[in-house]
């Protein structure tokens, strides 16, 4: 999959760094594009590609790695505070990049990661986030459709969650499936 590329500026003028599992789940349901397509520039850490290129041959995530839809970055060795929440290679190396890159955003499911990056005052967005600003920017039709699908995809996140979510912001009803 190839990066979709326009002479307009990205519709969400952040910079984000990305852990592995927003990149499964949207390329499950082949969203993946939204990662690279809403920030104004997107990058893994080389920990993230590394577990990512441990999945099988044509993994729609792997894909996304080997034709380069994401920059992917060398990070710090990260600080003590940070390696004492004992997290995973990949969030640990996406919070470190976050940590000594102000003003860029961490882009991870994690429920400890989330909890750390809190901690550290780091911003932070989720998958369901990603897939909101997609809606709200018009890059894609049906922000319930793109969750239905990654439900179906086994991404796992509270229906009570996303139907506040849908409605406090795109205006959208969630109905369980």
């Amino acid at each position: 999959m190839t990066p979709m590329k326009s002479s307009r500026k990205s519709p969400a003028a952040e910079r984000w760094v990305i852990n592995a599992s927003p990149i499964i789940a949207l390329a499950r349901v082949g969203q993946v594009e939204l990662l690279s397509r809403l920030p104004v520039k997107a990058v893994i850490p080389q920990a993230v590609a590394d577990e990512l290129g441990q999945a099988p041959e044509g993994d729609p995530a792997r894909q996304a790695i080997e034709n380069r839809l994401f920059k992917i970055v060398q990070t710090p060795n990260p600080p003590q505070e940070l390696l004492a929440w004992d997290l995973g290679a990949g969030e640990t190396a996406v919070l470190t990049y976050a940590l000594t890159h102000p003003k860029w955003t961490a882009i991870l499911d994690d429920g400890m990661a989330r909890r750390c990056a809190r901690s550290f005052s780091l911003p932070i967005k989720g998958t369901l986030a990603v897939v909101i600003l997609a809606k709200q920017h018009g890059l894609i039709e049906s922000a319930a459709q793109v969750l239905h699908a990654l439900r179906g995809a086994d991404f796992r996140l509270d229906d009570t969650v996303i139907r506040d979510a849908l409605a406090r912001t795109v205006g959208e009803a969630w109905k369980k499936k």
